[in-house]
């Protein structure tokens, strides 16, 4: 059979050099009207049994090329199990190496999460009891911007995640937190919806989740560079998520991200902020302390350079939802790679693993929400 490589469909993102023997030259493409790349998806057909190397030849001029070393690409035969295989990086170039077991095979940077797939968790929660959905607005593809309103308490907590598309890992911790937060079983998830409202935005960045954008939107614009100033020609996503946070308020945010390079997963926050408060920052100190005895796979050692006092940058939903509005905001950044601290050899960091931090975040966020709640006078 003929070796055959596409990605030609939802998210996908490769372009073939060459095929010659066992040898197949691939490019990665740049974001449309963007010089940012690193995210792949693509099928290989023909190769079953053959033992392969896929060469991504561009690999060293992507957005953060540093992110290669020590990263294993991810393979799947059915799109729902997604194993590491063995990859390298050397001079400017990733290679994998497989022997595929089938004819038919996918590859990814991480586990993809279509918009398909993004489209039945949204159909699936707007069936639910006691659900507000409603679309902010439709992005510059003419996509709708999916958002949910829960909960009957008087604080009012953001959970938005994929601002960057290639991030999938963002939306497979949606999924989790979705999945817990809607089970009426579950106590904790209760007392929450009891002490607060839940607005909840699954996917920020639909036009560049289906194009198979790393970064940005289908105008090449990075969302989380626009907070300060959106607007509805180059980033309509983030000026219709914020002009709903007027609507609202906010008291608590998370911004939920995949980080390239760092194999752990940490917070970032919003210090250096003009307004940054103590108090606030203690309980984003507080949070983070809450999910480390929660999760094995959260740690506080590894994590970005802290802004110094006035430094922050504005532009980013986090620091601008801290200043705005007082809120306790973060962002929370899960690795493409594995977590070093808690390896998994098979999966590496994965989509099961994504839903049980979502898990585990919740339970951080319960033990600190009636100091949140003093704090914010509700």
């Amino acid at each position: 059979m003929t070796l055959n490589v596409s990605s030609a469909f939802d998210g996908g993102n490769i372009r073939l050099l060459a095929a010659e023997s066992d040898r197949i030259d691939l490019e990665i493409l740049r974001d449309h009207q963007s010089d940012f790349y690193q995210w792949f998806y693509f099928r290989l057909t023909g190769a079953g049994g053959r033992p392969l190397e896929l060469r991504l030849t561009n690999a060293g001029g992507a957005a953060y090329a540093h992110g290669w070393s020590g990263y294993r690409a991810c393979m799947s035969y059915d799109r729902e199990e997604w194993e590491r295989v063995d990859t390298d990086y050397e001079d400017g170039v990733v290679t994998i190496r497989v022997t595929p077991a089938s004819d038919s095979v996918w590859f990814a940077y991480f586990a993809p999460y279509t918009m398909e797939r993004h489209h039945d968790l949204v159909a699936s929660v707007a069936a639910e009891p006691g659900i507000h959905y409603r679309s902010l607005g439709q992005t510059l593809d003419g996509q709708e911007l999916d958002y949910f309103r829960f909960g009957e308490g008087p604080l009012q907590v953001w959970l938005y995640a994929r601002q960057h598309p290639g991030e999938t890992m963002a939306e497979w911790w949606m999924e989790g937190a979705l999945e817990r937060l809607l089970d009426d079983a579950d106590p904790v998830s209760r007392r929450l919806r009891e002490k607060a409202t839940f607005h909840v935005v699954p996917n920020m960045n639909p036009d560049g989740s289906r194009r198979g954008h790393l970064r940005t939107n289908a105008a090449g614009v990075n969302l989380n560079r626009e907070w300060h100033a959106p607007s509805l020609e180059r980033s309509p996503e983030v000026y219709h998520v914020l002009e709903a946070m007027k609507e609202t308020g906010v008291d608590f945010a998370m911004d939920v991200h995949g980080d390239e390079a760092i194999a752990a997963n940490f917070l970032a926050g919003f210090e250096g902020i003009p307004g940054w408060k103590k108090a606030q920052q203690d309980l984003f100190d507080a949070f983070a302390d809450a999910l480390v005895a929660a999760s094995p796979d959260f740690q506080t050692a590894k994590g970005y350079e802290i802004p110094r006092p006035g430094e922050a940058n504005l532009s980013m939903s986090t620091a601008q939802l801290a200043e705005r509005f007082g809120a306790v905001s973060m962002t929370l950044e899960m690795p493409f790679k594995d977590n070093d601290d808690l390896p998994d050899p098979t999966y590496g960091w994965s989509p099961e693993r994504c839903r049980l931090l979502a898990r585990s975040c919740l339970d951080a966020l319960y033990a600190i929400i009636d100091r949140v709640g003093a704090y914010r006078g509700r």
